[in-house]
């Protein structure tokens, strides 16, 4: 067993073997400090509260655990029908050294057995019996995976639940719903459940799109006499958003949550609010409308703010100050000069759908509502007893062109990589490409980053912040709604005090890693 540098939050647990990494897991429950656990094919990693434990203490009471005697039970079994005519099928049988036919008649007689949950929700990694089925990731993920999509990585199978961005080898479709929250459970595909495969005797159909938590009011619904606030126009995004959903790694649900804590933080103190009240994240600018009186503020990134009222007229808002809204006011965000992210914070909270604990909406599990836009109404709670604070907190944010410093720790893979390419993470300055969202940023340097150890990694737990570096050694920064695992070996990862700002690159920015 080692036990690696994750995060400054976090350790990676490197076990024997899959089996073993599962009885470790069993093993670590109710241990102080531990927040959660994500169990890979051979490792798991541990999320820790640095206020109850540190690195070093932690790690002596994962090495004095022994591992549990007990094995995964058999949780039932799952029979998924499925048209093998995936866009990778005959590149993987190629790589196989194998037919098509015979890569799908032998997936389809392997005896298959869910593992772990992991990556999104829904997403079970299915272990089987067939030592041909160890198979190479694509040396640079797919940017979209249909929702259905059978695929192979490493020695797993696995079913996207829905569309999203996925590095593994496709090989066939499925109709079967792998994630829904209105069954019990949400996820067919658990750990300890028996999977078999069927070829499909009928045509597969695309995955429906699983409905998403609705806002308070329907689009276009006439607004309530309470006070609510309409969305008018929006530019590239524009979510609810709150703390997240930390804690559910075992539904392969990822914590997700506001990308700039410090400016919801920030907006609800300024308003009255709760700390982690429920606020609007903006991407690009928008255009809202406030029914009935109350409070408003924006933090964030910086732009041109205006509020207009019902006879026509414009006064400027002060960035990061509470200002009193009145019925029919209409508030303008222009495009950030400084940051991407804006936060709008209501006095009384944004009132919207509550699923798994949080308001919060995850853009690559669809958990919570979906993105907003023009005609979307949503409610505001009760007026908080709290007063307003007009402190104005001042926060440098880059804009495109400037370069930015963010802190790190290396791992738990930096082993993986040459002496030249750690020193070119640290020296050398990569650009914020704009192929960037909620899950990560694309960055792009002039040198990639060369690997020491080829092959594949296992999948296994990564966190916010990770740096992770795919087969063509350019890196992508994880944001809040990245998948839960992962099977491109992580450089190293931002301290947690360096998450917020991540969140606040711009496309055009420029960013250097120190090593804290």
């Amino acid at each position: 067993m080692r036990i690696l540098t994750a995060s400054d939050r976090a350790l990676l647990v490197e076990a024997a073997d899959l089996d073993e990494a599962m009885r470790l897991n069993l093993a670590w429950r109710g241990l102080p400090g531990i927040i959660e656990r994500v169990p890979g094919a051979r490792t798991v990693l541990v999320y820790f509260d640095p206020l109850r434990t540190s690195a070093a203490a932690l790690a002596e009471l994962l090495s004095a655990a022994e591992p549990q005697d007990e094995h995964m039970p058999p949780a039932g079994e799952v029979t998924i029908p499925v048209q093998y005519d995936g866009d990778d099928l005959a590149e993987t049988a190629s790589l196989l050294g194998v037919s098509t036919d015979e890569l799908v008649s032998r997936h389809l007689a392997a005896d298959w057995r869910v593992a772990f949950s992991g990556f999104a929700p829904g997403f079970g990694y299915i272990v089987g019996d067939d030592p041909l089925f160890d198979v190479p990731r694509r040396s640079s993920p797919r940017t979209r995976v249909p929702a259905g999509a059978v695929a192979l990585a490493g020695a797993f199978t696995g079913v996207y639940p829905r569309e999203s961005p996925g590095g593994w080898q496709l090989i066939g479709r499925t109709d079967a719903v792998m994630w829904d929250l209105d069954r019990e459970p949400p996820a067919p595909l658990v750990p300890g459940v028996v999977v078999r495969f069927e070829r499909s005797e009928r045509p597969v159909l695309p995955v429906p799109a699983a409905p998403a938590a609705p806002a308070v009011s329907v689009r276009g619904e006439k607004p309530s006499p309470r006070t609510s606030v309409e969305v008018i126009r929006t530019s590239m995004q524009l979510l609810v958003q709150d703390a997240g959903r930390p804690g559910r790694a075992s539904l392969g649900v990822s914590a997700s949550g506001v990308a700039d804590r410090t400016a919801m933080r920030d907006a609800n103190r300024a308003v009255g609010n709760d700390r982690d009240a429920a606020v609007l994240e903006s991407v690009g600018g928008a255009a809202l409308r406030f029914h009935g009186a109350g409070v408003g503020v924006v933090t964030g990134a910086v732009g041109d703010l205006t509020v207009t009222n019902h006879a026509g007229e414009v006064r400027d808002i002060v960035h990061g100050s509470p200002f009193a809204t009145d019925d029919g006011d209409e508030l303008e965000l222009g495009y950030p000069t400084q940051g991407l992210r804006c936060v709008i914070g209501i006095r009384g909270g944004v009132r919207a759908a509550s699923v798994l604990g949080s308001r919060s909406s995850d853009t690559l599990s669809g958990l919570g509502p979906p993105p907003l836009a023009a005609g979307d109404v949503v409610g505001v709670g009760a007026a908080p007893r709290r007063a307003v604070d007009p402190t104005v907190v001042t926060r440098e944010l880059p804009a495109p062109g400037d370069l930015v410093e963010l802190s790190i720790t290396l791992g738990p893979r930096d082993e993986w990589f040459t002496a030249s390419a750690l020193h070119t993470l640290t020296t050398q300055e990569w650009l914020v490409t704009s192929r960037a969202d909620r899950v990560g940023v694309r960055l792009q340097g002039e040198v990639p980053l060369a690997r020491a150890v080829e092959g594949e990694l296992p999948s296994e737990g990564a966190v916010s912040g990770a740096i992770q570096v795919p087969g063509d050694g350019q890196p992508v920064l994880f944001l809040p709604d990245h998948p839960l695992t992962g099977g491109y070996p992580i450089i190293g990862a931002l301290t947690d005090s360096c998450l917020d700002l991540a969140a606040q690159l711009p496309p055009g920015a420029r960013v250097r890693f120190c090593v804290g």
